[in-house]
């Protein structure tokens, strides 16, 4: 039986944590910080660290990997874009977007993961279309209903239709694909990834419809959502902004909790949090300087693993 939450994931230390240049051109939560990149990475560690401390102490089995300085790669703190685990033992490697992430797949995760006792079967690798100039940025772009085996997608630089429907045909998801947007100077334009507006958790969906501008895609995701049971959570764009939206379901040691910045849990209503709070409890961390530099948060941060044990 296919499962939708996991308790083990995969985190990566920062050591060169700052705002990335190559990402802001089309990452609008990005946001400049009138400090030293070197007090950057400090706050960064110290916000990592205690969210660490975090999950572990409610039983979640969290494997943290340190970057290596030489990369130079500020955003590596974001796992989840260049890698997914899959039941059956297949991993995914992904394009992404900026040249300076590239770097951020490294061999040593995956080796760390097998000394843990996981069973890496197969690798398809998608980074070749990286010189094509078409990217999909992992479980970022991709939100996937794992028990119902739909692939959620909102369209943008860095979800390329082609490829998302090549993936779905690779690891059998159904892809539900659509546009979502947000006002930028008074322009619509993408989101650059969809789990910022999207959470997918096992029998509820938290949701900023408002983004989805085209009403037959809003109204098909809908209907995907109902008929799978899922009760929709919705959420604002100025929720969305403070992260909302960014959050990941995860199994504990005696209980299921939604995973999200402080700043996420601080914008919801007293409704949304009675809504979520059915089906698990929340557990919230400071990730102030993570989100203002990096323009991702606590969903961003875990790569979920669910290969099988030797």
């Amino acid at each position: 039986m296919a499962k939708q939450i996991t308790d083990t994931i995969v985190m990566i230390r920062p050591v060169a944590f700052r705002m990335n240049e190559q990402t802001a051109v089309n990452n609008f939560f990005q946001e400049d910080i009138a400090l030293k990149n070197a007090e950057i990475n400090v706050k960064a560690q110290f916000e990592f660290d205690a969210f660490v401390e975090k999950l572990r102490a409610v039983g979640v089995n969290v494997i943290v990997e340190h970057d290596d300085l030489r990369m130079d790669t500020p955003d590596s703190i974001f796992p989840n874009n260049w890698i997914s685990f899959h039941e059956n033992g297949d991993i995914a490697l992904y394009p992404m977007f900026a040249e300076n992430r590239r770097r951020e797949r490294r061999e040593e995760v995956l080796i760390r993961l097998e000394k843990e006792g996981f069973l890496i079967n197969n690798v398809i690798d998608y980074t070749p279309a990286e010189d094509e100039g078409i990217f999909l940025e992992g479980t970022g772009s991709l939100l996937l209903d794992r028990v119902n085996r739909k692939a959620y997608c909102a369209l943008s630089p860095r979800a390329d239709e082609e490829l998302l429907i090549e993936f779905c045909e690779d690891f059998e998801y159904l892809p539900i694909i659509f546009t979502a947007n947000q006002t930028v100077d008074g322009k619509r334009m993408p989101i650059y990834h969809t789990n910022v507006m999207m959470c997918l958790a096992e029998d509820f969906c938290v949701i900023c419809l408002d983004t989805i501008d085209d009403s037959a895609e809003k109204k098909n995701v809908v209907q995907h959502l109902k008929k799978d049971g899922k009760e929709i959570i919705r959420i604002t764009e100025a929720q969305m902004h403070h992260f909302a939206g960014n959050m990941l379901q995860v199994q504990g040691m005696d209980k299921k909790y939604l995973v999200m910045s402080q700043a996420a849990h601080k914008s919801l209503n007293a409704e949304q949090v009675q809504a979520i709070e059915k089906y698990c409890e929340i557990l919230s961390s400071d990730l102030a300087t993570i989100e203002t530099c990096g323009g991702g948060s606590a969903r961003c941060m875990m790569a979920e693993v669910f290969l099988p044990k030797e």
